[in-house]
């Protein structure tokens, strides 16, 4: 096999056998294809797709590139959850301890963020002490105590994926759906869990714009999980506007706090419960969904989220006293308040445009070594199809630095109209197994 034949044969729209791309991805890794050959058939695949078959077998490959997780010695089925990125996302923070609570392990990698969505790494480092660095016996003796441990990805998990990621960083090819799709699947693949529930983001915040795009997306994912034999199902997710009132990594922690307490915000507490409910009909603990969201209301209404929160904090190492005290988690020294220049409804927001704000404060990084500051953020007052009068607060702007009012950017992601605009959708679809 020669890399300049299989370039060919992509480039002229004809589907690589899976040993072609095995060898195609092993040899890469190893250093023996080119970078400019991986990147002209990075290209081929923007122009010419890949089928099922062959993203399940591109996926495959790079999840063998690395290390494998060996899960088997944790009692259940383990679900993992993953979110393509937003504004806002806390979600991971709470259903992960509302999902552990009922009972059903959960045992999850996750990273840190980049450009302006937010890491659940970064967002749990922001408890004090708080250790995402464990060994993979640790992590698999805690999952089986206390039913749940999140940890950093490591460095050997699908290294292929890491290496092709860069590449196709700086040569145009980030935004295909067959490598995207392949990308997040490898990683979640290597890391051992049983099935996968997907929420995919579509919106002016996330990284799929568009519905149809995000919807290719969360089919093309899931076609991986149903090829590979992992139960798969998504959610496609509403980020026309940040999900919450937070956005910045300890003011996330916080309102995941508050969410488990039974006083978070509306869309941010049901997305969390959806999804929560997906992975429990995954795990096979109950029988539907509509039966795991009723058990998991109950959960949160019994704060039993909240303990497992809290159990969670202390096994690796952060103070739970946070838990009751989130005055304990870091807090930026100024904070500004946004007003209003016009009376009238929330139209629409700038989600993409606030998450860069709160990243140009410090909250997230433009590059992976830049180092974040996790006090810092926005915390929104009004939010789409809220009323606000003339000088009423908008946001609340958290730094370390002074900021200047005049000509805020935070005024110009608000849009303000006369009339209420039409009641957003939080879910636009869901999609399963037996849709691809």
């Amino acid at each position: 096999m020669r890399a300049y034949d299989l370039i060919m044969k992509k480039r002229n729209g004809n589907p690589l056998t899976t040993a072609e791309i095995q060898f195609l991805i092993s040899e890469y890794t190893k250093g023996n294809i080119a970078d400019y050959q991986m990147a002209a058939f990075c290209m081929a695949v923007y122009f010419q797709g890949m089928d099922y078959r062959e993203t399940a077998d591109f996926t495959m490959a790079m999840a063998n590139s690395g290390r494998w997780y060996d899960l088997s010695k944790i009692k259940g089925k383990i679900i993992d959850k993953h979110s393509t990125g937003g504004v806002g996302d806390t979600t991971t923070l709470i259903v992960t301890p509302l999902v552990a609570s009922c009972g059903v392990p959960v045992a999850k990698m996750s990273g840190r963020g980049l450009g302006h969505t937010g890491g659940t790494i970064d967002k749990l480092e922001s408890i004090p002490g708080f250790n995402t660095e464990v060994s993979p016996e640790d992590f698999i003796d805690q999952v089986n105590q206390i039913n749940i441990c999140i940890m950093s990805q490591s460095d050997f998990t699908a290294p292929a994926d890491k290496k092709l990621y860069s590449l196709r960083d700086v040569t145009a090819t980030v935004d295909s759906i067959p490598l995207i799709a392949s990308s997040i699947m490898s990683k979640k693949l290597a890391a051992g869990a049983h099935g996968f529930v997907l929420d995919v983001k579509t919106g002016n915040g996330a990284f799929m714009r568009q519905l149809d795009e995000a919807v290719e997306l969360a089919k093309t994912m899931t076609a991986i999980g149903k090829q590979v034999g992992k139960p798969t199902t998504a959610l496609i997710t509403n980020m026309d506007q940040p999900l919450g009132f937070m956005i910045g990594n300890s003011l996330e922690v916080k309102e995941a706090i508050k969410t488990l307490a039974g006083s978070g915000p509306q869309d941010l507490t049901e997305l969390c419960l959806l999804l929560g409910a997906e992975m429990l009909v995954l795990a096979d603990y109950t029988a539907n969904v509509n039966e795991a969201y009723k058990l998991l209301k109950k959960k949160l209404k019994s704060k039993e989220g909240l303990v497992k929160l809290a159990e969670f904090v202390a096994y690796q190492g952060g103070n739970p006293k946070v838990i009751d005290e989130p005055s304990l988690l870091p807090q930026a020294e100024f904070k500004t308040v946004v007003k209003s220049q016009k009376s009238g409804y929330v139209s629409s927001i700038d989600t993409l445009k606030i998450g860069n704000i709160a990243m140009s404060l410090g909250a997230g990084r433009q590059t992976k070594t830049d180092i974040i500051d996790v006090s810092v953020g926005i915390e929104l007052k009004r939010k789409v199809g809220d009323y606000t009068a003339f000088e009423q607060p908008l946001a609340v702007i958290h730094s370390n630095k002074p900021i200047k009012l005049e000509g805020n950017a935070l005024l110009e992601c608000y849009k303000i109209n006369p009339s209420p605009p039409l009641k957003q959708k939080l879910i636009y679809k869901k999609i399963t197994t037996l849709d691809v």
